[in-house]
């Protein structure tokens, strides 16, 4: 028993033994793995383990004007960070640190305990201040060099270019939009550290280097938008708007010379600025346009060859037709008018008539559409604005109506980019061009990387519907509502606008727009654009009042800088002497306007005729050269006493003007049915006594 028991455990010890011996050759086996075979793999993950990396940021692109002015650039300013494992004394750091670089406490401890490799604690600071960071000799704290944005000319542009956040990414404007290419490609610095996180000396180093991002040249000129700002800034606070734009663009091209909104904001604070006025209006808002959209309702009428210019047109004052009720802004109407005159004068009812009746909704959107109208430009810049434009067939009720208000600009929103690049349209022979931002993108050795060609969109307009609207819209300038952007030496084309804005209740509100589009010169059209004023706080917010003004301060400087000859022209104003003037043109405007438009011209009003709210003719006339200080006589529109009856004069057979002449001197209102050259009934009839201001029915054909 004893025996076998001996064996036993001599059997279990050698079990054993041979156990031991297998474990420690697997070990061994492992051992050697790890330490020979694998010796370069694990000293490398030893190393990686030891090392902690520091970002060095590339330095974004430069944006430059299409002169190569410099708008924003990439600096390099002192940084202070924090590596928060080899921080000893977080509460001393606090302390030290937080008064030196104005910080919370509370919000410098949060940055100084997290669980990062790095962290930024300040990022701009002046090279005293780090000093003074450095001398402090903090452990865990350091400067280095960070590159940081700047706006050399501070709320130039700063709409448009919009501005980049602190981790070099842009967020706004041309910043966002083109920030892949400006950003560039951060690099980095590897140094190895112990186990507490320092810095070992001699220690391995790594370094990859940051690729800086492209510059970017853009299609505005520096001098023409200051020019735009300047003159938009003394507008707004003049007519105490809420806030102004002015586009402008070359028309033969799509480039944006200049952007403007007031109020705006500086791009190197931009926090303490209200985020509204980071919003570049001028892309991304929409407004109905009022009565510059008659330019486009009389291009689609020539065009679809439904009217002529000189086609008479009777202006009924209150047009009873489609289901509603188009009234002209004007009380006593304008009679009979040519399709010219109808422009000039922007009488609504001649517009809903050629909108409804003459091209149809089906035409009329064909046209409103192929100017660009509804849908986006495609302009390089992002959150642009669609507009509105109803289709055919949406409205179950009332559409011959609603598209007869489209004519003269009402139930429509555009944005101003739209509207300046439909009115280059006109400016450049009838080619719609997709607006521009950007001319190139290139590398810091100047070479261009990605170039931006001209791009016609499409056709719009016969080269001679161009000529013929242009024609109009010089017009307006000499003769009608734009006579105050007529600028000497310069021949401009443009057209007048009041504009109802909607009422957050339904309906229209008691705020108004004023706006002015145009062009110049008309000969060789080498800008092109609009101005708003939005929510003008002046009453009445005529757009020829306003706006126009804004537009040819504007245009007059920009022309002057762009080398553009002024020629004699005697459809325009010359520059008179020092003490003589011109008598501005206050015809059709109230009384209280029309004195203040005097007065600003250095002239007085007289009031022949105290009977009246509105300006029917003055003397001198519109043009004139007179001497400061000199008299300008207004008689008004005289007041209709309802009470007194007259006769309906016979008319039957009378073309509309000599027809709209007889009832204008009767006292009458017309209301016009059907399309014609001659009035073949009339109702009342020939000889029926009516009240004066009564509604007479012509029938034409």
């Amino acid at each position: 028993m004893g025996k076998f028991s001996m064996v036993s455990v001599r059997r279990r010890i050698g079990m054993l033994f041979l156990v031991f011996v297998a474990v420690f050759i697997v070990l061994a086996a492992r051992l050697f793995y790890l330490e020979v075979i694998r010796n370069q793999y694990f000293l490398a993950l030893a190393l990686d383990q030891r090392m902690r990396p520091v970002p060095l940021l590339a330095s974004r692109g430069d944006i430059l004007d299409r002169n190569q002015n410099k708008l924003a650039v990439s600096m390099s300013a002192d940084a202070v960070y924090a590596t928060p494992v080899e921080i000893q004394d977080v509460e001393q750091a606090v302390q030290q640190l937080a008064p030196l670089l104005d910080l919370d406490p509370d919000w410098l401890r949060e940055r100084l305990t997290r669980k990062q490799a790095m962290v930024w604690i300040k990022l701009k600071v002046d090279p005293m201040t780090a000093r003074q960071v450095i001398e402090l000799a903090i452990p865990g704290i350091g400067v280095t060099e960070r590159p940081q944005r700047f706006y050399p000319h501070g709320s130039l542009a700063a709409q448009v270019i919009g501005f980049a956040g602190m981790d070099n990414q842009g967020l706004e404007g041309l910043e966002a939009y083109y920030d892949r290419y400006l950003r560039g490609n951060p690099g980095m610095i590897v140094r190895e550290r112990d186990a507490r996180g320092r810095a070992i000396p001699g220690g391995a180093e790594r370094r990859l280097p940051p690729q800086d991002g492209y510059d970017l040249v853009l299609t505005l000129d520096q001098v023409i938008q200051y020019i735009a700002e300047r003159e938009l800034r003394k507008a707004v606070i003049e007519t105490e708007s809420e806030f102004g734009i002015a586009v402008f663009v070359r028309p033969q091209t799509g480039e944006i010379l200049a952007s403007a909104v007031y109020p705006s904001y500086d791009p190197n604070d931009y926090a303490s600025a209200p985020p509204e006025t980071w919003r570049n209006r001028a892309f991304t808002d929409q407004y109905e346009p009022g009565s510059i959209f008659k330019v486009i309702t009389l291009a689609a009428a020539l065009e679809a060859n439904v009217a002529r210019l000189d086609e008479v047109f009777v202006d009924p004052i209150r047009l009873v037709r489609w289901g509603g009720v188009v009234s002209c802004w004007r009380p006593q109407g304008h009679g009979a008018q040519t399709l010219v005159e109808a422009t000039e004068n922007s009488c609504n009812p001649v517009f809903a008539v050629l909108a409804a009746d003459r091209l149809g909704p089906k035409t009329f959107y064909k046209y409103a559409s192929a100017f660009g109208f509804g849908a986006r430009t495609g302009v390089d810049f992002p959150g642009e604005a669609r507009g509105l434009l109803p289709r055919p067939g949406e409205t179950r009720h009332g559409e011959l109506l609603q598209w007869a208000n489209i004519g003269f600009g009402q139930g429509v929103a555009v944005s101003p980019l739209q509207m300046a690049m439909a009115v280059a349209v006109i400016a450049n022979g009838g080619q719609l061009m997709r607006p521009r931002l950007a001319l190139e993108i290139r590398d810091k050795t100047g070479q261009a990387i990605k170039t931006f060609e001209p791009e016609v969109v499409r056709r719009v307009l016969s080269e001679q519907t161009a000529q013929d609207v242009a024609k109009t819209m010089r017009s307006v300038v000499v003769n009608g509502s734009g006579s105050r952007a007529d600028i000497p030496g310069y021949r401009i084309a443009g057209k007048t606008g009041t504009a109802e804005m909607p009422s957050p209740q339904g309906g229209y509100s008691s705020d108004r727009v004023a706006s002015f589009v145009g062009f110049g010169p008309v000969e060789d059209p080498q800008i092109a654009g609009v101005v708003m004023l939005v929510r003008i706080g002046v009453r009445p917010a005529y757009g020829g009042t306003w706006a126009a003004p804004v537009f040819a301060a504007i245009v007059d400087e920009a022309l002057e800088y762009m080398g553009v000859e002024r020629r004699a022209d005697p459809e325009s104003l010359q520059t008179p002497p020092a003490d003589q003037t011109f008598v501005p043109n206050v015809q059709s405007l109230t009384v209280q306007a029309a004195t203040r438009m005097l007065e600003s011209a250095g002239l007085k009003a007289v009031i022949d005729d105290e009977h009246g709210s509105y300006v029917e003719h003055q003397m001198p006339r519109p043009g004139t050269q007179v001497k400061r200080g000199s008299s300008v006589h207004l008689s008004l529109y005289p007041e209709i006493d309802r009470d007194e009856e007259v006769r309906v004069p016979d008319v039957v057979g009378f073309t509309l003007r000599d027809a709209s002449v007889l009832f204008a001197q009767a006292g009458l209102r017309l209301r016009i049915e059907g399309i014609g050259e001659r009035v073949y009934e009339q109702e009342p009839e020939a000889g029926t006594y009516v009240h004066k201001g009564d509604v007479v029915t012509l029938k034409l054909k």
